[in-house]
């Protein structure tokens, strides 16, 4: 059993203490928070709290030290605890730049412990049942994908809704989203286009629209906003051989395969001032629509896996070298919105 100890005690910081709580692979040694009530909080919780992060640094019995603070100080307090003898987990985003990152990664290879991101919405069902659609190319080969993420509340009254600890909703679900659909399209990205939102908050990002272009010509939107008040599908796919559509992170996915390509006789409907053709539905004699069922998932397997790649007994499922990726594609999100402009890029 791995010893873990976490550096703030926030929404994700408890939640990773509650996970840790019931863990098959790690034990909780306790947390710190530079914030007199939720050290109160963990202290009610019955959770051991540290007197300072530097006290965390300073135990060698700690195995894994989990940074859940706000983004601007993720890199000092990943490269401290990884100076200190110690495996870190960051939360997501990792790094507010990838010079930020890249520092970090230097320091993880100088002292020889692992560091990974917690890119926990790879465990998510919506995102996983798409996976699977595309691995199993039961409608045939990707021509483009659609990802979005719909509210109506604004951006959270706390730091996430100011720019210098690292606010904005890039770099709150934009890294999710990204990341996902950089593991749904592996392919170089070849072009990136975003235009960022300001409807609630001018300071930094309240949503924002990216379009990506694949070396292959495979396309993808990524979408959040926070004042759609109907949302549009979380996802929806259009492949060679059928579409996808999935209305948000709780359904199954709905498929529609196509069986047959010609229609001897199309019956026009109605459109508006006239009839066509074009826009006919399909039936039943071409067309299977079905849905699938919605895959298993365990959260935990994020940190089985990282303790088990610390044993040096498998490689870690969340890459470094991903992350980067997911990093150079949001600093080229920020570019293309202040340029107002389509940037090529090689990613």
């Amino acid at each position: 059993m791995k010893k873990v100890a976490v550096i703030g005690y926030g929404g994700q910081g408890a939640w990773h203490c509650a996970q840790i709580l019931k863990s098959d692979v790690a034990v909780l040694a306790g947390t710190y928070d530079i914030k007199e009530n939720r050290r109160e909080a963990a202290k009610e919780n019955g959770i051991f709290v540290y007197e300072s992060n530097e006290a965390i640094f300073a135990d060698s019995s700690v195995d894994i030290i989990v940074v859940a603070t706000p983004n601007d100080v993720h890199e000092d307090l990943v490269v401290n605890g990884l100076k200190s003898g110690h495996n870190v987990i960051c939360e997501k985003p990792v790094a507010l730049s990838v010079d930020e990152f890249d520092r970090m990664v230097d320091a993880a290879n100088i002292s020889g412990k692992k560091l990974s991101v917690h890119q926990n919405r790879r465990w998510d069902i919506d995102f996983l049942g798409v996976k699977g659609v595309i691995r199993s190319e039961e409608i045939g080969k990707v021509i483009r994908i659609e990802s979005r993420i719909h509210g109506s509340r604004g951006i959270p009254s706390d730091w996430r809704c100011e720019k210098a600890p690292g606010g904005g909703m890039i770099l709150d679900w934009g890294v999710h989203l990204i990341d996902q659909m950089l593991q749904l399209i592996t392919e170089k990205v070849v072009s990136v286009n975003c235009v960022n939102t300001h409807i609630t908050n001018q300071e930094v990002d309240d949503g924002f629209r990216l379009e990506l272009i694949f070396e292959s010509g495979k396309t993808a939107h990524v979408e959040v906003g926070t004042y759609n008040f109907i949302a549009m599908p979380r996802f929806y796919m259009q492949c060679e051989n059928g579409s996808l559509y999935l209305t948000d992170w709780q359904q199954k996915a709905h498929i529609a395969k196509l069986t047959r390509w010609i229609e001897k006789d199309v019956t026009p409907v109605q459109n508006a001032a006239g009839i066509t053709k074009t826009m006919a539905p399909r039936d039943h004699l071409t067309l299977d629509e079905y849905d699938i069922e919605k895959p298993s998932s365990d959260v935990h397997n994020f940190y089985r896996n990282f303790c088990d790649a610390i044993d040096g007994k498998t490689e870690q499922f969340i890459k470094n070298s991903e992350v980067r990726r997911v990093l150079l594609v949001m600093e080229a999100c920020f570019k293309s919105d202040e340029l107002k402009q389509t940037l090529s890029v090689e990613i």
